[in-house]
């Protein structure tokens, strides 16, 4: 019988439950248990495929094409698993099916009801990855905040799971602030959170809190005896250098022991040394590489959101860490080169420059910009699905002289469409149902002999993430190849071009994938190792 975590949040968003939630999973499977995670996204719209990454943050895309809030990046990453598209619940998908449900009848005549039958549909759907397979631990993260009015009925479906027999363990989440004119940590916060669950029914068995600095016992002591939880499972989290060191920090506190202690199970094991000699190494490594990301989700309000390409950023820690350097991101926003040209040789601060993907027309003038510049100065590169699509588009311009040629999203009458929609191509993915023209999930390459590509890989044929609408025009590619590019990877039929490099330059790389959802803290993605070991030579 599988054993639920519910972990949930309190006081302000943002807090790290996806963070906690993996690092719960970790130390977990560290100790031999087969392990999952789920994320509930309260807000009505179907899946996150339609938010901007300022919005929400990144998107994440799963193996079978599911378009996910970022958490499940966390989940994936920490735990080194594969997490299917149904591991991610949202308000939309609920109400969706229960409508669907009752227009077929099969409420036999009954009122339709918040209770029970869209908490019905909430149990079903959590329950199904213990159906599909034997898995020890389901980790829940329900999104948001207790309090928000969205999440009422996904708190009241997990009350009643306890209720009904389930394996249920809750875990609150909340914020610990120290304001600047006490000079205190302030428990209040966290007493009113702890309040609000305990008026749904539900009474937390852990509270882990979030902090600038540990827990102190005073603290602790207040927050168990206003929050009805003993001492020891209050949980200190306190801001640290790593998240990669969150499970470690959670062993330190003996949390999977008192988790376990609770289920009545005991540990089958201990393999945390490999990831202590992990954390140890990332913390020795003093040599910096500088890679600078130019991207267009930067801005939200005053603010810089760095979370809008949260897998490339790790991607890069991953492969700089594997090359024992600490990287230093420098963020540019391409929408200043569009400004100020003459900025453009701040790109000679850095290593190695990355261009991620995108949708939509601002700042692609200040990426191409950005990808001549690399391609001219010889700094390696690494275009990402938009990063390899702006990469033809120049190359075509300035090499191959096709004059104005563009992709047909940004420009529809150019009279070169380097890039463009592949009727071929809709067809086969209209007839998947993969978004109507998106190419969602899990895709095949084939690598050519002798590449920059398949010598990273090391295969023939990989499978990568896609997430993308446009492709490089079929029609094109032999001017492109005549005059030097190298499409070093194409789909099996031969049609899709998912791989591109220059042969003459240290590192110029790009994919229409997204490799950077594959990337693991011990197992860096290839195309960013081989990245980040050109852009070390540039290390002054």
């Amino acid at each position: 019988m599988a054993n639920y975590i519910i972990i949930t949040g309190g006081v302000v968003s943002g807090l790290g439950k996806g963070i906690t939630t993996a690092s719960i999973g970790k130390i977990l499977q560290l100790h031999g248990y087969s392990v999952t995670a789920m994320k509930i996204d309260p807000y009505i719209n179907y899946d996150a495929g339609t938010l901007r990454p300022t919005e929400h943050g990144e998107v994440w895309v799963t193996e079978d094409g599911g378009e996910i809030d970022q958490d499940l990046g966390h989940y994936e990453r920490f735990l080194d698993i594969n997490i299917p598209k149904h591991h991610n619940i949202t308000t939309g998908q609920v109400y969706s099916a229960v409508i669907e449900k009752e227009r077929k009848g099969e409420y036999l005549g009954k009122t339709v009801q918040p209770i029970p039958h869209v908490t019905d549909e909430i149990k079903r759907r959590i329950r199904m990855p213990a159906r599909e397979t034997d898995v020890d631990f389901v980790l829940v993260e329900i999104g948001g905040t207790v309090g928000d009015y969205e999440n009422v009925l996904f708190l009241e479906a997990v009350r009643q799971m306890k209720l009904e027999g389930d394996n249920v363990l809750y875990v609150h989440v909340t914020y610990v602030p120290v304001l600047k004119s006490l000079g205190e940590q302030k428990t209040k916060p966290t007493q009113h959170s702890v309040k609000l669950l305990r008026e749904i029914g539900i009474q937390p068995d852990f509270i882990i809190t979030r902090t600038e600095e540990p827990l102190d016992d005073v603290r602790r002591e207040k927050i168990a005896m206003f929050c009805n939880v003993h001492e020891e499972y209050v949980v200190s989290d306190p801001n640290i250098d790593n998240v990669y060191a969150v499970p470690l920090l959670f062993e330190e506190q003996k949390l999977s022991k008192k988790i376990l202690d609770k289920l009545g199970l005991k540990t089958r094991g201990n393999n945390l040394s490999m990831w202590r000699d992990f954390i140890k190494k990332t913390r020795s490594i003093k040599k910096k590489i500088r890679i600078g990301i130019v991207g267009k989700y930067f801005d939200i309000g005053s603010f810089k959101l760095s979370d809008s390409y949260i897998s490339v950023i790790e991607a890069v820690k991953h492969a700089a860490w594997n090359n024992n350097l600490h990287p230093e991101i420098k963020w540019i926003d391409s929408k200043l080169f569009e400004k100020k040209p003459e900025k453009i040789d701040m790109l000679d601060e850095v290593d190695g420059i990355i261009v991620p993907g995108g949708f939509g027309l601002s700042g692609i003038n200040g990426k191409i910009a950005t990808i001549r510049y690399a391609r001219e100065n010889n700094i390696p590169y690494l275009g990402l699905c938009l990063g390899m699509q702006l990469a033809v588009v120049e190359y075509a311009r300035h090499i191959c002289n096709l004059k104005n040629a563009h992709s047909t999203e940004i420009n529809k009458k150019t009279p070169h469409p380097v890039i463009d929609f592949i009727p071929e191509q809709i067809k086969i993915i209209r007839e998947s149902r993969y978004g109507a023209t998106m190419r969602l999930g899990s895709y095949p390459a084939v690598l050519k002999k002798g590449t920059k590509v398949r010598n990273l890989y090391q295969k023939s044929r990989v499978y990568e993430r896609h997430r993308h609408r446009y492709e490089v025009n079929p029609k094109y590619v032999d001017i492109l190849e005549k005059n030097g590019l190298i499409f070093s990877g194409k789909s099996p039929d031969g049609i899709l071009m998912e791989f591109m490099e220059l042969p003459d330059h240290p590192y110029f790389v790009a994919t229409q994938s997204h490799p950077e959802f594959k990337s693991r803290p011990m197992k860096p993605a290839p195309l960013f190792n081989g990245f980040i070991e050109a852009a070390k030579k540039n290390i002054s």
